[in-house]
């Protein structure tokens, strides 16, 4: 067997017998300062990725490293409770390993959350953004011999971020009283803030968002076939002009993504219960 797919599969038969007979059909990744979507979860079973064989570490602020299987908005759903970043010098396919775990568990459909900084200036800290498109600088996670086992080797990413559920979080929100932005996410290595000719420049070509995460995961989850919706959380507003002090601070990340995280929880919570 290609060890790629063993180490999934010893991840999968692991989690398997911790949860017993449970298929979630929804999988979650919590960004900075989510993770509390997590006490919403019912009846959860708690794994920390430490306790799974060969499976890495989250090491990255506000990330608290467990996968939970429980019940949110009356369905089945697994979610990540932190995840792997390119920067903290994992390889691709260990910073995906969390999609392809959790489509082999079963699930149909990935949310996916993050903190990010805005470039944006209609955007404010706090605000819930739809991601309705992204523009990729990490190297591409399907480089390397193809997974048949998942998809094709040249996958289609029209519509990465799901029209149908863009819609019905829109709707939903509405009904909630919720504001919702939309925009397009610029992805990087990180783990440096970008400079603000950087920032600039990312606006010129269309990013309303930057961040160090999310898009190796929304490509392998669309390799999988699973239908993907993305919401980012305005942390902090990007710096476009050289101003001699420091405007990026990683608690403070976290501390702003967390004000955000009870709007966040409400509607994933409610997108879910209508699928």
């Amino acid at each position: 067997m290609d060890p790629r797919i063993e180490r999934i599969q010893t991840a999968v038969e692991y989690i398997q017998e911790r949860i017993g007979g449970l298929r979630p059909m929804a999988g979650i990744i919590l960004g900075s300062g989510l993770g509390k979507l997590a006490d919403s979860i019912a009846d959860p079973i708690v794994i920390p990725y430490a306790e799974i064989p060969d499976f890495p570490r989250s090491t990255a602020v506000g990330h608290k490293g467990n996968f939970i299987v429980g019940e949110l908005g009356g369905k089945c759903v697994v979610a990540m409770q932190g995840r792997f970043h390119y920067y903290e010098g994992y390889p691709m396919e260990t910073v995906t390993i969390g999609v392809r775990t959790m489509f082999e568990l079963g699930v149909k459909y990935l949310f996916v959350s993050n903190a990010a900084g805005a470039c944006n200036p209609d955007f404010r800290v706090g605000d819930l953004v739809v991601i309705k498109d992204h523009i990729n600088a990490f190297p591409n996670p399907l480089i390397g011999p193809n997974f048949e086992k998942y998809g094709p080797r040249f996958p289609d990413m029209t519509c990465a971020y799901d029209l149908e559920l863009q819609a019905l979080a829109e709707r939903l929100a509405a009904g909630k009283g919720i504001n919702l932005r939309k925009g397009v996410y610029y992805g990087s290595t990180g783990p440096t803030y970008e400079t603000p000719a950087e920032v600039r420049y990312y606006r010129l070509i269309g990013a309303d968002l930057l961040g160090m995460s999310t898009i190796p995961e929304v490509i392998v989850a669309r390799h999988c076939g699973l239908r993907v919706f993305g919401m980012s959380v305005v942390t902090n507003v990007a710096n476009t002009k050289n101003v001699e002090r420091n405007l990026n601070d990683a608690d403070d990340v976290v501390k702003q993504a967390d004000t955000a995280a009870d709007r966040l929880c409400a509607l994933f919570a409610s997108m879910i219960a209508s699928l």
